[in-house]
C-alpha cells in the first residue's frame, strides 16, 4: 500500500529548500525528528480540507477498515468523541428540542466535556448488576432498546472495550438501534486492532454507524494518531460535515509527524499484520494461563489485555503493579483491584520476562476481601452538564459537599463511571465513593 504522506515529506526533506516557514526549528534535529516535521508547504495538503496526499492516505485507511469514510485525527480520540457527538445532531435535519444522548455511564471525561460544549442532555445507562470496578459498566441489548423506547435519544453511545477490556453485547446493541432508527456511536479507543481479528470483532463490522479509534493505544502509531470511522450511511448522511466538525475541536496546526506515522501504519497493516495477531494470540493465552496457575485471578478481557486481580494473593492492583516495576515491567494500569496489561506483536520478543515474573515464588501474604462496589443510585440532575461545567465552583471537603452540585467530572480514570458528572447532586453514596477510592475533596457550584 502506498504512502503519499510519508514520500511527499521524505521528499521535501532532500530537497534541501531553505525553510523559511513553521516550525521554529528550520528541520535541525534537536531531536532527531525534526527534518521530517513540516506544516502545510505546498503539496503537503491540508487536514481539515484534504484534496491530495491526505486524502489519499485517509482512503487508504477507509479501505483496510471497510469504513464508508475513514478521517484522521492528530489530537487522539477526544477530538473524534466531540466530532461524533456533532455529527450526532446533524443526523435528522429539522429535528427540534434539546438533543439528548443515551450513554452508558463509562464514558471518558472528553464525552462530557463535548456535551458540556455542544450543550447536549445525557440520558445514563448505569452498570447492569454488580461491579468491583468503576472502569466498567456492563449494560445490556435489553437495558437499551427500554431506554431508547423511553428516552427517545438522538443517538446511543457506548465505550467498547472498556478500560479492562470488556465489551456489552455491540451486534444485539446495533440491531436495536437500528430496529429504532437511533445511530449507534462507539468509543472504541482501545480496539483499534479489533478490524483484523479473524473474525473482525470492529464496532463498525458489528453494526455500529460511527467510531473512533485510537491508533496509538494498540497499532504502531505516535501518540495522538486516531481515526474517526463512519459506515456508508454515515458517509451520505453526515459525512459533508464531518471535516468541519473535526475541526471545530481540532487545532489548525496538525501534527505531520503523527500524519506520517498513520500513513505509514497503512502499509503495515496491509503487509501480514493479522497474521502478526494470529501469531501473538496464542503466547498470550499461554501467559494467561501460567498466570492463574500463579495463583492470580485472570479477569476476561478483550485478546490484547491481560487484567490480574492479586486480592487473593494479598495484593491490590497498585501493588501489583509496584512488584512488576520491580522486574522492569510498566503496567498500563492499576487501581485497588486489578493490574491492567497491554500487549502488542511489538511485544513479542519481550514476553519472556513476563513469563519469568509469573514463575517467582513471590512472599505469601493473607488474602485481602474481594471488593464489591455499592450500586450508585440513579443521579439526581440541577443543572445541565454544560450549566455545571461553567459554573463559578470552589473546592469543598467530601463530607461538606452532600447536597451540593457537582462542578467537575469525577472519575476514577478514563473511561470509567464517574461517581459525579457536572450538574449533579452529590448523594451520601457519592461521598462515600469518593473516600473509598481517595478523593478527600471535590468541586462543587459555588451557592448564590
Amino acid at each position: 500500500m502506498d504512502t503519499p504522506i510519508c514520500d511527499f515529506v521524505r521528499d521535501y526533506r532532500q530537497s534541501g529548500v531553505l525553510r523559511l516557514h513553521m516550525p521554529g526549528h528550520k528541520g535541525t534535529p534537536f531531536l532527531g525528528c525534526e527534518p521530517l516535521d513540516i506544516t502545510e508547504v505546498p503539496g503537503a495538503d491540508d487536514l481539515s480540507r484534504p484534496e491530495g496526499i491526505i486524502a489519499r492516505s485517509e482512503r487508504n485507511a477507509a479501505a483496510l477498515f471497510g469504513a464508508g469514510r475513514t478521517l484522521y485525527s492528530t489530537e487522539g480520540s477526544s477530538q473524534c468523541i466531540r466530532a461524533m457527538l456533532r455529527l450526532a445532531t446533524l443526523w435528522e435535519p429539522g429535528r427540534t428540542g434539546r438533543p439528548r444522548i443515551l450513554a452508558a455511564r463509562n464514558a471518558h471525561r472528553t464525552f462530557v466535556s463535548a456535551c458540556a460544549l455542544l450543550d447536549l442532555d445525557v440520558v445514563w445507562l448505569m452498570p447492569d448488576g454488580a461491579r468491583q470496578s468503576l472502569c466498567s459498566c456492563p449494560v445490556s441489548p435489553a437495558q437499551v432498546d427500554e431506554a431508547i423506547r423511553r428516552e427517545a435519544p438522538w443517538a446511543v453511545y457506548l465505550t467498547a472495550p472498556d478500560y479492562l477490556g470488556g465489551s456489552p453485547d455491540l451486534a444485539s446493541v446495533a440491531r436495536a438501534c437500528r430496529f429504532h432508527g437511533v445511530p449507534l456511536l462507539v468509543d472504541n479507543a482501545h480496539g483499534a486492532y479489533l478490524k483484523f481479528l479473524s473474525p473482525s470483532r470492529h464496532p463498525m463490522d458489528l453494526g455500529a454507524v460511527m467510531c473512533c479509534d485510537s491508533a496509538h493505544k494498540t497499532l504502531p502509531v505516535l501518540t495522538g494518531g486516531a481515526y474517526l470511522h463512519l459506515n456508508r450511511e454515515a458517509a451520505e448522511r453526515v459525512g459533508p460535515y464531518a471535516k468541519g466538525a473535526m475541526s471545530l475541536f481540532g487545532s489548525t496546526s496538525p501534527s505531520y509527524l503523527i500524519l506520517q506515522s498513520l500513513d505509514l501504519c497503512n502499509r503495515y497493516l496491509s503487509e501480514g499484520y493479522p497474521e502478526k495477531l494470529a501469531a501473538l494470540l496464542p503466547r498470550l493465552d499461554e501467559l494467561r494461563e501460567l498466570l492463574a496457575r500463579a495463583g492470580w485471578r485472570v479477569l476476561p478481557s478483550d485478546p490484547l489485555k491481560i487484567v490480574l486481580a492479586g486480592r487473593s494473593r494479598g495484593y491490590t492492583g497498585a501493588q501489583l503493579a509496584g512488584l512488576l516495576r520491580q522486574a522492569d515491567i510498566q503496567c498500563e494500569f492499576a487501581d485497588l483491584d486489578a493490574v491492567v496489561l497491554m500487549v502488542t506483536p511489538e511485544n513479542l520478543p519481550g514476553l519472556e520476562k513476563l513469563r519469568w515474573w509469573a514463575e517467582l515464588d513471590l512472599p505469601a501474604r493473607p488474602a485481602l476481601p474481594e471488593r464489591i462496589l455499592p450500586p450508585l443510585p440513579p443521579p439526581v440532575r440541577r443543572m445541565t452538564i454544560r450549566e455545571g461545567a461553567l459554573a463559578p465552583s470552589r473546592l469543598v471537603p467530601v463530607d461538606q459537599a452532600v447536597g451540593r452540585v457537582c462542578a467537575d467530572l469525577t472519575v476514577a480514570c478514563p473511561p470509567a463511571v464517574p461517581i459525579a458528572v457536572c450538574g449533579e447532586e452529590i448523594s451520601p453514596e457519592m461521598a462515600r465513593l469518593f473516600t473509598l477510592y481517595g478523593l478527600d475533596a471535590v468541586r462543587v457550584v459555588e451557592e448564590p
